[in-house]
This record gives structure tokens, C-alpha cells and sequence, in this order.
């Protein structure tokens, strides 16, 4: 399969390294994950952890930014600045994870640390604490369900951070910003959406979803009827169409697979 990346105009094509201290630019990250992240012709982006991995200054870069997002003052910021932070933060930490552990197969089989009696550390790295920001240490969990879900209530939070897997909404080549939020996240929603692993029908007639939309369906209405309105904000063309005639939701799906480029062929 042919892999290609849709250009983003302006970014240099030079390592942008980070220094602790100073402000975590997203310039700075859009130059890692424009290098890294690939858009393939399945719709479905892919990593170039290997190369990444191979590449000590773009490790040295990946831990800078960390180091420098985790000095910041979320608290402070407007919401749409917040919003991009933690979505920016969560997602550097996350490939920071399957980075230092590459090669695996899937990110469920990275378990998480010091949480010894806690039973989710048996089913990935999500309860492992990572960062400190204003002096509260955080896990990925604590990022999504414990800040962003219940600060934002907006059910693109779920398309803002992405969690390494097949499955999951595309992490994109540049990282959010807070003057092109909202349409970046309309973006974002209708991408997954409009893709057989957001929404599907079956030959049946039946309507597969991704099983995000049953895992957090709370943020989605609460019922599958606010999933499926949901799913018709976003939808488009054929899929516009068939949901406006969906009443249930037949099964849902999820790919726990590495988004790994290198298992493109």
C-alpha cells in the first residue's frame, strides 16, 4: 500500500528541539508528528515508531516537549487553550510510552506501574502515573476521565486524544491549537465518523459502531439514540443517509492493533 501525508504548509523539515523551560510549541510538535505520523489510503494513520525509535535526536525532542508542557499553567489558560494543552500533553505521552517499549503489538500489552492494587494495571499503561502538572502527578487516565471529559463535557474530546490502536480516531501530523480548535475537532469527528471503524452497516442493515460510542456513551447523549444523533451530525454522503433511516445500534467494534506503520505493506 502506498503511504502518503497530507503536506503542512510552512513546517520545517529540521529537528525542533524543545528546552525545558520554556513554553511547549506546538511548532515543536507538529515537526515530530509530521516526520512520524503517516496517512495511508485506508484512512487510517499509522507511526513510524521504529524510525522514531532509531532517531535519538527526535527521542531527545519527544521527552523535551514532555518536560516543557508539564511546566505550563493549564489552569490559567482560556478553554480552547487548555483543551489543545491536555490534548497535546496526552498524546505525546502516549507515543512516548509505546516508544520506549517498542516493539509490541498493542499498547493493552504495556502494563502500568506503581498501582500494584489496582486491577486495571493488568490491562494497559493507562493508571501509570507519567507527568506533574501544578503539582498533581498524572496517569493518562487521569488526564482524559479525571480533566478533560468532566472540564470540557464535549464528546470530540474522544477524537482529540488517540490511544495507539487501529481502532481509535487518527492522530493527526500537526498538534491542536487553540485558534483552529473547533474546526480541527469538527475535522477530526467527521474523519472518524464517516469511517467504516466510526460507523458501518452491516449487509444485514444492521449499524456496527466503534465501541468508544458504547464504552462513554454518556458523553454521547447517554442512549443509543444520542449515539446515533450524534453520528448524524457528522455523517456525510451514502452513511448521511442511512443513519437518517437508523433507529439501533446492532454491535459494536474496536481494533486494539498498533497503529504501527510498519505493518503496512
Amino acid at each position: 500500500m502506498t503511504m502518503t501525508r497530507r503536506a503542512i504548509p510552512g513546517l520545517a523539515t529540521a529537528a525542533l528541539l524543545v528546552r525545558p523551560g520554556r513554553a511547549a510549541a506546538p511548532e515543536a510538535l507538529d515537526g515530530l508528528l509530521a516526520r512520524h505520523v503517516v496517512l495511508p489510503e485506508d484512512g487510517v494513520s499509522r507511526v513510524r515508531y521504529a524510525a522514531w525509535k532509531a532517531s535519538s535526536a527526535d527521542m531527545a525532542a519527544l521527552d523535551e516537549w514532555i518536560t516543557a508542557a508539564a511546566e505550563a499553567r493549564p489552569s490559567a489558560m482560556a478553554r480552547a487553550e487548555a483543551y489543545a494543552y491536555w490534548a497535546n500533553l496526552y498524546n505525546a505521552l502516549t507515543l512516548k510510552v509505546v516508544l520506549d517499549r517498542y516493539p509490541v503489538r498493542s499498547i493493552r500489552d504495556i502494563r502500568s506501574t506503581g498501582v500494584p492494587f489496582d486491577p486495571r494495571q493488568f490491562i494497559g499503561p493507562w493508571r501509570t502515573r507519567l507527568v506533574t502538572v501544578e503539582g498533581r502527578r498524572m496517569s493518562l487516565d487521569d488526564i482524559e476521565h479525571e480533566t478533560m471529559r468532566p472540564t470540557f463535557r464535549d464528546p470530540r474530546v474522544h477524537y482529540a486524544v488517540n490511544c495507539a490502536s487501529i481502532g481509535c480516531p487518527n492522530l493527526w501530523p500537526r498538534a491542536w491549537r487553540a485558534e483552529t480548535l473547533e474546526a480541527a475537532l469538527d475535522e477530526a469527528a467527521r474523519a472518524f465518523v464517516n469511517h467504516p471503524r466510526g460507523a458501518a452497516f452491516r449487509a444485514d442493515g444492521g449499524l456496527r459502531v466503534s465501541s468508544i460510542y458504547k464504552w462513554f456513551q454518556e458523553d454521547f447523549g447517554g442512549s443509543e439514540a444520542g449515539v446515533i444523533a450524534h453520528l448524524r451530525q457528522y455523517a456525510t454522503g451514502e452513511g448521511a443517509r442511512r443513519l437518517a433511516g437508523a433507529s439501533r445500534i446492532a454491535e459494536d467494534a474496536y481494533d486494539w492493533a498498533l497503529n504501527d506503520a510498519a505493518n503496512l505493506s
